[in-house]
């Protein structure tokens, strides 16, 4: 797993060790990493131009003494001050004695601005991990001009102006081309909107693991190797039944394609069998003759493993709304996706015994949480975690970083994989049947919605390969996924 652990938990963890090694060997060590990120950057350090936006913590400090052992290597490194009177003064006399340049930021300087435009890399060194806020209107136009320069931008333990924590953006940011971070990752680092100004990711160990292991991580992002140990492989005695049989409502006369796609999904993703039951049975033998339809009711459906409801389901009217209602009420895992969100009643879910996981997207959370889809957007950590408290529930927030949370307010899973071509229609219809054909195999609530979102971001990539998709592209991809992932 990728780790990310609360700033509070950072600091905690640095004041620890700190207060056992030499005084400045932590911000040595940092350095150390991040001019080495640097001079891997530039290919090239003898002549290259470096520029250093410098702030007044130990970011800043970390910049400038990285800066002097750039400078020693015989790059031109100007380091831009927006705030003289508190800067590092250790790290300031480190890259004067190495033979870089300073000039005052705090005003409008065209010297500032020049060294920015004039940069092959841009240091952004000017707000720690503690920053709230977007940046003030100086710093904001500094890093206007490092984006407009073309230089590359390396961001100092996390890009000035977003969240640490939360991965909220509030105003203007730095957009940077690698984030050099250091002890550990931070929550913002791995979770959109913040991701996607952190560039490429780099961390540095300056010997925080012993002080962290003493906290639970804020969001861990599975790799390859932890998805593959999860995956459900089935051994000599397997019948369908051990494998799992997901039972799966959905569709309607107006979305019959939301039926297929679910099955496909499930079909794909592992499920012995597919018993569907709904409106759509037609379509779905049609196009997958070995699924089991059933005209219901859900209770007479025959044996199954775990249950997904709600895609294609439509206004609830007729007797969907009763097929919803038994699913909920059934003993078995149930994933919840689409209109079942809508049409089913919190109180039922909360009192549900078995697990239940829900797989809303930006404007169904909104509209289950009471406020406008930005909130949700801006806010996705606090999004999925109020949703999972409020529904007792396992929740899978899907977006451009796709999101599981539990309801015990542990850690929360972020999917390392994806492709924006995956915004396509019927893309989360394949979503649930996969994840529920997880559920059904055996895997916890959590793990499911994290597996299934590896392996669905994971087929998306294969099957678009730069190219518009489908979803019925992905579902046929997920087998290419799934033996990807086994490979490692």
């Amino acid at each position: 797993m990728r780790t990310a652990y609360r700033v509070e938990d950072v600091r905690a963890a640095e004041r620890a060790l700190m207060a056992r090694v030499p005084e400045g060997a932590l911000m040595q060590r940092a350095a150390a990493g991040l001019a080495a990120a640097c001079g891997q950057l530039l290919g090239k350090v003898y002549g290259a131009r470096v520029a250093l936006l410098v702030g007044s913590g130990d970011n800043g400090g970390d910049a400038l003494y990285a800066g002097a052992r750039l400078a020693r290597r015989g790059a031109g490194v100007t380091a831009v001050l927006l705030s003289p009177e508190r800067v590092h003064g250790g790290g300031v006399a480190a890259l004067r004695g190495a033979g870089g340049r300073v000039v005052d930021g705090s005003g409008d300087l065209p010297g500032a601005g020049g060294a920015v435009l004039r940069a092959d890399l841009v240091v952004d060194g000017i707000v720690g991990i503690g920053g709230k806020g977007g940046l003030r209107p100086g710093a904001a136009e500094l890093a206007r001009a490092a984006e407009e320069s073309g230089a590359l931008v390396v961001a100092v333990d996390l890009p000035s102006g977003v969240d640490a924590d939360t991965g909220e953006v509030r105003g203007a940011a730095v957009r940077a081309d690698a984030t050099v971070t250091f002890g550990a990752y931070k929550p913002g680092l791995l979770v959109d909107p913040a991701r996607e100004y952190a560039g490429a990711l780099r961390l540095v160990d300056i010997g925080l693991g012993g002080e962290l292991s003493a906290y639970a991580p804020a969001v861990e992002a599975p790799q390859y190797a932890d998805v593959a140990r999860l995956l459900p492989v089935p051994g000599g005695e397997s019948d369908k039944y051990r494998r799992g049989v997901l039972g799966v409502v959905a569709g309607s006369a107006r979305y019959p394609g939301a039926a297929v796609l679910a099955v496909a999904g499930a079909l794909r993703g592992g499920a012995g069998a597919v018993r569907y039951v709904g409106p759509a049975a037609d379509a779905v033998i049609a196009r997958f003759p070995e699924a089991l339809v059933s005209a219901g009711p859900v209770p007479k459906a025959g044996r199954v493993q775990a249950w997904v409801v709600g895609p294609g389901l439509g206004d609830g009217h007729g007797d969907a709304g009763e097929r919803l209602r038994d699913v909920v009420a059934a003993d078995v895992p149930v994933l919840i996706d689409a209109d079942g969100l809508r049409l089913a009643d919190a109180s039922a879910v909360r009192k549900r015994g078995a697990p239940t996981l829900l797989t809303p997207h930006a404007g169904e959370a909104a509209a289950l949480l009471g406020v406008e889809r930005a909130e949700v957007e801006a806010s996705r950590l606090d999004a999925v975690r109020e949703l999972a408290g409020r529904y007792a529930a396992t929740v899978l927030l899907k977006g451009s970083t796709t999101l599981v949370a539990g309801a015990d307010g542990g850690v929360v899973r972020v999917n390392p994989t994806g492709t924006a071509w995956l915004a396509t229609a019927g893309s989360g219809d394949v979503l649930s049947g996969l994840a529920g054909a997880l559920l059904a195999a055996g895997l916890g609530a959590r793990d499911a919605g994290a597996v299934g979102a590896f392996l669905h971001g994971l087929a998306g990539r294969l099957a678009a390969e730069g190219a518009p998709v489908g979803a019925q592209d992905v579902a046929e991809a997920l087998p290419a996924a799934w033996r990807d992932v086994r490979r490692g």
